[in-house]
């Protein structure tokens, strides 16, 4: 009986351990950015707007996110750029669709536009840059531009190829 116990606790000290990770070292594992047309550079006059939410699995190595859009129109493409509010940036990870090309949703379109995982794998690695200072080669680097503030989601459609709404992710 001793033993059986034994073995569970020190199981679940192991899994704990590993599950634990992120919040041991007090870094930052949930992130939210609002979008619109205003945050958009040059700005855009729509009625879309959306939210896009993320979230860091407990062992660091999965972004999870879910990218809500409402009033939006023939959407091709949504990614998160890295680059400060103000200033466009390039792509670091598609979130619609998974990867290239892009693929339209025609008409209009209110609800989850994206919604899944995010690793190493699903980086578009990007050099150092003004706008992207320090660059980013993997999931570990887009975390520290994220939790920098240096990061932002935008959703790119037809009659808006370069965004037609943006939100900097907090």
């Amino acid at each position: 009986m001793k033993k059986k116990l034994l073995i569970v606790l020190l199981l679940f000290a192991l899994l704990t351990m590993g599950a634990s990770t992120v919040v041991a070292r007090g870094l930052r594992s949930d992130f939210r950015a609002r979008l619109s047309g205003r945050q958009e550079v040059p700005p855009v006059a729509t009625q879309a707007e959306g939210q896009a939410h993320f979230r860091l699995s407990p062992d660091g190595e999965t972004l999870h996110y879910r990218l809500l859009v409402r009033n939006i129109v023939d959407v091709l493409q949504a990614h998160i750029h890295c680059g400060p509010a103000g200033a466009n940036g390039p792509v670091v990870a598609f979130l619609y669709p998974d990867a290239p090309p892009a693929q339209l949703i025609p008409g209009p379109f209110s609800g989850v536009l994206a919604e899944g995982t995010r690793t190493d794998a699903n980086i578009v690695p990007q050099p150092d840059s003004p706008v992207c200072p320090g660059g980013v080669a993997d999931l570990d680097d887009l975390l520290t531009q994220m939790r920098s503030g240096n990061t932002y989601v935008n959703v790119h459609t037809v009659a808006n190829p370069a965004g037609e709404i943006r939100g900097q992710i907090r």
